[in-house]
């Protein structure tokens, strides 16, 4: 880094094809700069096992690497791939890493990066069906192709052996946003169900969460308009593997019904962020039913080992659910953004995100035929992610999809057997899926004899680690202890890398114990 020429006149001073007629979208241009951009991808593929996953930078460096205004005049492309390779490139945390092991993979492929880019240049607006019908179209399907990988009811299709459905899905860029658009329907359902004269009765809707639900429902609660104080975060424990227990559910709902609240919306999670934990989808189903409450499945990492027969029952009782969310990006091979977002009734959502100026009137919108995907999510404009998504799956198949799944479970189990066979190490819950959550135990030497101490140790040993430049992992706190989270599926992945990874985590903490 560094070795450029940062003086903001530098590559400015001659004015690049003075006098001709700016051609952003040139042929010759598109071929050349994307065939550079293309050996840049492939370049960096090969090369990234051998970067420090995290970067060595401070904040603010970028501006000092690169110019802090904007040119004036044009630069060759090779100008700019070149400050990307010196500046961009050593800066960046790398997710694509082999030893990348922190938070949860983001899965990327070959036919996805191609889905992407063939997608920005044909950077369709498809807000509505007419708009773009083939990019609709190619969303319905490739939503409709995951219900049937998941084994999803029919209720969640867009279309049916029958016709087309009542229920079905829409792409969207992340979770919060399937959290956000689910919890303002429902918010709509229980004013109209309680009677409420339009929102004067927001102050008395209740929702539910277990206290490990992901961060970001609490978020979108506040944002929709529910009272902070009518938010419940409900505490979980080891008894239930930190997974939401229906009994102190329906205990809370039942205490805020009698209060004169109205329990409105209940998201249920499989695969928690914290510890992979997972919500009894058809018990919570069942305890909100009495309610008439909304319930909502968050299965944005796990949902997508689903795919595969043996872990399908983590959905069971999802038919009695209101909506399901998960995400392809996150180990289905699809790069961001993708989150895939299902509901029983379309029009529960569109009810409330419908909108309809006269410039967007058209027929095949009038005629019913067809759902605008607009009338699903947040805003207006929307990408074409369906293309991507379509294009993994038809490219690989289910089988190869259930294949990379199974391949990432088999390492994690590889891993947690390497801990449990170290008497330094505990496992703290258990492996569901691909995340093993592991800590040096209190008593394992005078580092850490104590609870408290061995937090500190657990600590120290993650911040080493992530020094090396040689793995990257990340942290939790589970029954208030301090925990390493070791999360297996980055798409580069090998048996060998978790094995080197361990060996590196062996050394450090002996290194550390003397």
């Amino acid at each position: 880094m560094g070795s450029l020429d940062t003086n903001p006149t530098a590559f400015s001073a001659f004015p690049a094809g003075e006098g001709e007629t700016f051609q952003p979208l040139n042929a010759d241009d598109v071929r050349s700069y994307l065939h550079k951009a293309v050996d840049f991808i492939s370049d960096y593929y090969k090369s990234v096992e051998s970067m420090p996953v995290l970067p060595n930078v401070k904040p603010g460096y970028l501006q000092d690497e690169l110019r802090a205004s904007p040119p004036t005049y044009s630069a060759p492309f090779d100008v700019t791939m070149k400050e990307l390779r010196s500046s961009v490139v050593p800066g960046m945390t790398h997710w694509a890493s082999p030893n990348f092991f922190a938070f949860f993979p983001s899965t990327n492929s070959a036919a996805a990066i191609a889905g992407d880019l063939i997608a920005s240049a044909m950077n369709t607006v498809g807000f509505t069906w007419q708009a773009s019908p083939a990019a609709t179209e190619m969303e319905v399907l490739a939503l409709d192709w995951l219900a049937q990988m998941l084994n999803l009811p029919t209720s969640f299709m867009n279309r049916t052996g029958e016709g087309r459905g009542t229920g079905g899905g829409v792409i969207l860029g992340t979770t919060s946003e399937a959290m956000l658009v689910t919890l303002v329907a429902a918010r709509d359902a229980a004013l109209r169900r309680s009677g409420s004269d339009g929102v004067a009765g927001l102050h008395r809707l209740a929702v539910y969460a277990a206290d490990q639900t992901h961060s970001t429902f609490f978020k979108a609660c506040r944002l929709a308009g529910f009272d902070p104080a009518n938010i419940r975060s409900i505490p979980t424990g080891a008894e239930t593997d930190y997974g939401l227990d229906p009994a102190r559910l329906l205990e809370a709902m039942q205490a805020d019904a009698d209060a004169g609240l109205v329990p409105t919306y209940v998201c249920a999670t499989v695969g928690t962020t914290s510890s992979n934990a997972v919500d009894p989808v058809g018990a919570v189903a069942d305890v909100a039913a009495r309610f008439a409450a909304w319930v909502h499945v968050d299965a944005a990492y796990a949902g997508s080992a689903c795919i595969c027969p043996e872990f399908r029952h983590h959905l069971d009782g999802v038919e009695r659910v209101d909506s399901i969310s998960m995400s392809p990006h996150k180990w289905l091979m699809t790069c961001l953004d993708c989150t895939c977002l299902y509901v029983r009734d379309t029009h529960r959502l569109t009810g409330s995100l419908e909108t309809n100026p006269e410039y967007l009137k058209n027929h095949a919108s009038d005629s019913g035929e067809v759902t605008d995907l607009k009338d699903m999510q947040v805003g207006v404009g929307r990408r074409f992610r369906g293309l991507k998504l379509w294009m993994v799956m038809r490219t690989y198949g289910v089988a190869k999809l259930q294949e990379h799944i199974r391949n990432d479970v088999a390492m994690a189990k590889v891993f947690e057997d390497l801990v449990r066979g170290d008497d330094r190490f505990e496992v703290v819950v258990p492996r569901n899926f691909a995340l093993v959550c592991f800590r040096i135990r209190a008593g394992a030497g005078a580092a850490a004899a104590t609870e408290e101490d061995a937090d500190e140790a657990n600590r120290e040993l993650m911040e080493r680690l992530n020094k090396t430049g040689k793995a990257y992992v990340a942290h939790t706190v589970v029954g208030d202890r301090f925990v390493l989270r070791f999360a297996v599926g980055s798409s580069l992945q090998e048996e060998h890398h978790v094995r080197s990874a361990w060996e590196l985590i062996k050394k450090t903490t002996t290194e550390m114990m003397n």
